[in-house]
């Protein structure tokens, strides 16, 4: 998908690209429609950055019973090649 913004708009917003697709990104996650690495992808940053992006905003990470037993799952599978 490609959204376009007048350059003018984006400059007297005082906007770059990157502006703008990080606010797209964080919102996104923050409303829980993208998962962690799908806003980092939006927002074209490695996922570390984005997550300190989200720490600078004071906004949680979305990680609940369902993602710490995927997590804890991966963990035992990799002990067990060990």
């Amino acid at each position: 998908m490609t959204i376009t913004i007048a350059e003018n708009v984006a400059k007297r917003a005082g906007l770059t690209e990157a502006d703008i697709l990080l606010r797209i990104a964080l919102e996104l996650f923050k409303e829980e429609k993208v998962t962690l690495g799908q806003a980092a992808q939006i927002a074209e940053m490695h996922q570390a950055l984005f997550q300190k992006e989200l720490a600078k905003r004071k906004i949680p990470i979305h990680y609940g019973l369902q993602e710490l037993e995927n997590d804890m799952r991966t963990i035992n599978r990799l002990n067990a090649n060990r």
